[in-house]
């Protein structure tokens, strides 16, 4: 029956339509079997390509005999550490060539058997080991540093409903309820708030329950159509979802025929409102305009969809002027996504090109054995050198937010490549800041989103560990001990404000306590922190401590002692971030969050008790906050260039804020040597920090005059006054104390035998208190 109708409208065409009207038909067709031989003789060559890869691979596995640094640092060679089949066990490596498998769905960033898609392809030979130069190994590995890969029509990324690179005028309806249901809210994975009936409503819903609704995205350009991706409406109320629909293209929004899929004109569509269902067209065809026409619908609800739309850009013999795309990066990196066992190689990568200044180790495995690794980059890897500050960054909390993790991997690479290179910013925070760089805290978690894809993991596939914990709610909650505290005693200054201890249930057996957190924890009492940012995904802002409010208030400002300050590390990466400093930026999903200037305390945004943000700042002495990167959790790895170009120099400032205030060394006047925790007090400050194990320590505050005194048991206090510039560069402030009295005698008596006083001791006593008798002193010591 369509082949008929289709010769009717033909024959009507010819009858009715002017020349050039059939001419234009016509060359549509034949570039569109152009367009289509061309993918195939690309495929050929793709396919020789990697074939050459495999026997390059294989050559190089077998020459290359110089294992990983062993001073100390991780074992990161190629076939060990995989995942095992047990929690806590190593089991068989998975980073031999050949071992990722083909991706169950073309196009979606899952695991591809090809360079140039998404998934870690066969290509396992590091950068300059095969003879090919970097930019070849970028440009392999579907990198844009030089130049994109050839298009296949299996790889063709998202036109960016989701990222919202698809602006909100080339989304049209035949109709929608109401405003906050209208056609530019049909984006896949758009998140409504919790009442419907506003403005930012979870989908485009059509104001009528027919078959004649459909939601049209307009590419703007000639695009090579490969497929949709099609979710249900995000709502805590409603419950609405398309169960089929018709595909429609056309090139002027006028003339539209319908795609059929294997015969048939209906393709499958969701079977609830969050999972994601990919539709690929049997033949991919070049249109610039895409509709989606319901066919059925939940039976209890309406006709309501969102979606992502798959395409790859083509030429138009028609626009002369029509340039290249930009190919969002001027670095060479490695844009694409990495899972375990990729991340492990190019970890490795970047510590052979820079050894002398970079270190790979692990803080603990998750609860699927995998390890969680660190990059450590300074010039002095591997120790703590006095008076040095100590930073880090974790992504990956939530194991679907990967755009943190990608964001780190480049970083490294970057880093590495600038300081060879003699960047002189870079050269100076590598050599005066110890960095520590976490990708991924919950590997487990991203395995499971990546093992879906970008477009198909849907908004919370992976976001937990594989104990089903949310990690950014499992450390201890010390906010509500340490406000508890206050109100029993009546008064905020008798209470503990820092160093708060670790709630005795937390360290039991039986407690719900993630292995992940658990390391991380370690972690942070082994290393001084001074500054931190948890890297997440899926809004545009930056929030600061407290995250937990006062009386588990859904929203309510909580503020610490260093609101301040933490305002200014908020905004220091917020106006860097090249989106999130653009006043025309459309809203992520449905807060604006640019009236607070792109930041907001934790609490006046949303409570969450046992974050890992106020535990750093309650039980350490770091300062920490959480960088939501992207509207988008999980970004085509075609976006990877443009997210770091987004975030690069955001990155670079917020570790140089490591930098400002104060910082110091406290000395015993007798021994000059350090004192380890002892307390720096900052007077109007109700928060105190502590000295390292060899007496350094750092105090992060904005710019100012300080009355400062720093305190240790057996010690008579010190005080004095520190300025603070408006440059990030940090006032020395040392201290030297005395022991008191008390402290001194207990020392002398005790290198006396039996308890009593040696001669050394009488003779100190009698020259500075001019006593002959020690029984006063004696009954103070007793």
């Amino acid at each position: 029956m369509e082949t008929c109708l289709r010769l009717l409208l033909a024959a009507l065409c010819l009858g009715r339509c002017s020349h050039g009207t059939q001419d234009r038909i016509l060359q549509d067709r034949i570039l569109q079997d152009q367009i289509l031989q061309d993918r195939i003789l690309q495929d050929q060559i793709l396919q020789d390509r990697i074939l050459q890869d495999r026997i390059l691979t294989t050559t190089a596995a077998a020459s290359r005999t110089r294992a990983y640094r062993a001073d100390g640092a991780e074992s990161l060679d190629t076939g060990t550490d995989g995942p095992g089949t047990h929690p806590g066990t190593d089991g068989p490596g998975t980073d031999g060539p050949g071992t990722d498998g083909p991706g169950t769905h073309p196009g979606t960033d899952g695991p591809g058997t090809h360079p140039g898609t998404d998934g870690p392809g066969e290509k396992t030979v590091p950068a300059e080991e095969d003879g090919t130069s970097k930019q070849d190994e970028v440009r392999r590995s579907g990198g844009h540093g030089g130049g994109p890969p050839p298009v296949k029509p299996s790889t063709c990324p998202p036109l960016g409903l989701e990222s919202l690179r698809v602006d909100d005028s080339q989304m049209r309806a035949s109709s929608y309820e109401r405003t906050g249901l209208g056609p530019h809210r049909g984006r896949l994975n758009i998140q409504s708030g919790l009442e419907d009936g506003d403005l930012y409503d979870g989908a485009w819903c059509a104001a009528a329950r027919d078959r004649d609704q459909w939601l049209e995205v307009d590419a703007l350009r000639p695009t090579l159509f490969t497929g949709v991706v099609l979710q249900g409406r995000s709502s805590i109320w409603s419950w609405d979802w398309v169960e089929s629909y018709k595909l429609q293209l056309s090139n002027d929004s006028e003339t539209w025929w319908t795609v059929l899929d294997g015969g048939r004109e209906v393709f499958e569509g969701n079977r609830n409102p969050e999972t994601p269902v990919l539709g690929l067209l049997p033949v991919p065809t070049v249109a610039r305009f895409i509709r989606i026409n319901p066919q059925t619908w939940f039976s209890n609800g309406t006709v309501c969809l969102r979606a992502e739309v798959l395409g790859c850009r083509v030429p138009d013999p028609d626009d002369v002027d029509a340039s290249d795309p930009d190919p969002g990066s001027k670095d060479v990196l490695d844009f694409r996504h990495h899972d375990y066992s990729e991340m492990r190689k190019l970890m490795r990568s970047v510590a052979d090109q820079c050894p002398d200044i970079t270190r790979v180790y692990s803080i603990g495995r998750s609860f699927r054995g995998r390890k969680l690794y660190v990059m450590e980059i300074s010039d002095q890897p591997g120790t703590h050198q006095l008076g040095e500050p100590e930073f880090r960054y974790v992504a990956g909390m939530h194991g679907n937010e990967v755009l943190g993790r990608e964001l780190l991997l480049n970083l490294m690479q970057y880093l590495c490549r600038e300081f060879r290179a003699g960047n002189r910013r870079v050269v100076r925070l590598v050599t005066e800041t110890r960095i520590h760089l976490l990708p991924s805290m919950n590997p487990d978690g991203y395995e499971e989103a990546y093992s879906k894809g970008s477009e198909l993991a849907g908004w919370a596939d992976g976001r937990y560990s594989a104990e089903g914990i949310d990690l950014n709610h499992n450390f201890p909650d010390l906010n509500n001990i340490m406000w508890d505290a206050q109100e029993n005693l009546g008064d905020p200054r008798r209470t503990a404000n820092h160093y708060i201890p670790i709630p005795e249930y937390y360290t039991q057996e039986d407690a719900t306590v993630a292995p992940e957190t658990r390391a991380v924890i370690s972690w942070m009492q082994d290393v001084p922190f001074v500054l931190s940012a948890n890297l997440h995904g899926g809004e545009l802002v930056v929030s600061y401590p407290f995250d937990c409010t006062r009386g588990w208030t859904p929203q309510e400002a909580t503020p610490t002692a260093d609101d301040a300050f933490f305002r200014w590390l908020a905004s220091s990466y917020a106006s860097t971030h090249l989106v999130m400093a653009d006043p025309a930026r459309r809203l992520c999903h449905y807060e604006d969050f640019q009236v607070h200037n792109n930041i907001i305390n934790g609490g006046a945004w949303h409570t969450v008790p046992g974050s890992m943000n106020d535990f750093s700042y309650l039980h350490t002495n770091c300062f920490e906050v959480t960088v939501e990167l992207s509207c988008d959790k999980f970004p085509h790895a075609s976006e990877l260039p443009a997210e770091w170009e987004n975030n690069k120099e955001s990155l670079l400032v917020y570790m140089e804020q490591v930098h400002r205030g104060i910082k110091g060394v406290v000395r015993d006047k007798t021994t000059k040597r350090g004192i380890a925790d002892a307390v720096i007090r900052v007077e109007d400050h109700d928060h105190d920090i502590r000295s390292a194990a060899d007496g350094d320590y750092w105090r992060l505050l904005n710019p100012g005059q300080y009355r400062v005194r720093a305190l240790a048991p057996g010690y008579l206090p010190s005080a004095r006054r520190c300025s603070v510039d408006t440059e990030p560069r940090p006032t020395v402030c040392d201290f030297t104390l005395t022991k008191t009295p008390v402290q001194r005698l207990k020392e002398l008596r005790a290198g006396g035998a039996g308890g009593s006083f040696t001669l050394p001791a009488r003779r100190f006593l009698n020259r500075n208190y001019g006593m002959k008798s020690l029984s006063k002193f004696k009954s103070i010591l007793n």
